[in-house]
């Protein structure tokens, strides 16, 4: 067995769930999705990574831990 294709589970990283929520924004003209967080009180947003397919979506959740439905903004 290769060990070396063994890859470790990426601990989820943390963030204040008071202070930020969860967001996919969404573009109207085309179509690009790009998850990240919008900060509660001022609605700011900020970037995390492109969603591309349905894996990086997943792999978003997994990383910071987030579960449930993700709001889309546009």
């Amino acid at each position: 067995m290769l060990s070396w294709l063994k890859r470790k589970k990426a601990p989820a990283k943390a963030y204040d769930a008071n202070v930020l929520e969860p967001v996919i924004r969404s573009s109207i003209c085309t179509g690009e999705k790009v998850a990240g967080f919008r900060e509660k009180e001022t609605g700011r947003f900020r970037e995390v990574c492109l969603i591309r397919t349905p894996d990086d979506l997943d792999a978003f959740r997994r990383r910071y831990g987030v579960e449930g439905d993700i709001p889309t903004i546009y």
